[in-house]
C-alpha cells in the first residue's frame, strides 16, 4: 500500500512538471513581472473608497528595496463604483442586512504615448448585518470597505502580474 502511495505522488508530480505552470515571480525581483509593477504609478482615486484601494494598490506594487523600477512608465486608472443595498427586510420594513458592493474599472496606460494596455474590470462585495446600534452599522460598513479595497487591490495586482508575464507592455493590447 505505501508503494502504490509512493509512486502515485511520483506520477503525479511528474505530471505537473510538464504541465507547463510556471511561477509568476520566477527570477523574483529581477524577473519581467516584478520590473513591470514596479514601473506602475497609481493615478489618485476619487473618495476614501479610492484613497483605501490606492493605498492597498501601491502597497503592493512599489518596490521593496530603492532603485528597482521607474514608477511612472506606466500608469494605473481606476474608477471605482461603490453601493451599499439594504436587503434583508422585517415585517416593519426595516433593513436588517447589507450588501456593500466596490467595483473597478481599470486602466494601464503608457505614460509617455497615452496607449491603453489594458481594460479590465475587478469587483468584490461584502455582507454586514444591521444592529440596533448605529455606530456598529457605521463601523462594520467602514470594515467591510476596507477589506473590499484590499481585495480589488489583489485583483487588479494579480491581473497585471498575468499581463507581464505574458509579454507585457511590449505586447500587443489586451482585456
Amino acid at each position: 500500500m505505501h508503494k502504490l502511495v509512493t509512486a502515485s505522488i511520483v506520477a503525479a508530480a511528474l505530471a505537473l512538471g510538464g504541465c507547463g505552470l510556471r511561477p509568476l515571480y520566477a527570477s523574483g525581483s529581477k524577473g519581467a513581472v516584478a520590473q513591470m509593477l514596479a514601473d506602475v504609478d497609481v493615478a489618485p482615486i476619487e473618495g476614501h473608497s479610492g484613497w483605501l484601494v490606492r493605498n492597498a494598490l501601491r502597497d503592493r506594487l512599489q518596490p521593496t528595496q530603492a532603485g528597482q523600477g521607474a514608477g511612472g512608465r506606466l500608469r494605473l486608472d481606476v474608477r471605482l463604483e461603490d453601493s451599499i443595498t439594504g436587503f434583508g427586510v422585517r415585517a416593519d420594513d426595516a433593513v436588517t442586512r447589507e450588501r456593500r458592493t466596490l467595483r473597478a474599472r481599470y486602466q494601464l496606460v503608457d505614460a509617455g504615448t497615452g496607449e491603453v494596455l489594458l481594460d479590465a474590470t475587478a469587483a468584490q462585495d461584502a455582507g454586514i448585518d444591521v444592529v440596533g446600534s448605529e455606530y456598529a452599522t457605521i463601523a462594520a460598513e467602514s470594515s467591510a470597505l476596507e477589506r473590499l479595497a484590499s481585495g480589488i487591490a489583489d485583483q487588479i495586482v494579480a491581473r497585471l502580474a498575468v499581463y507581464a508575464q505574458r509579454g507585457g507592455p511590449a505586447a500587443a493590447p489586451a482585456s
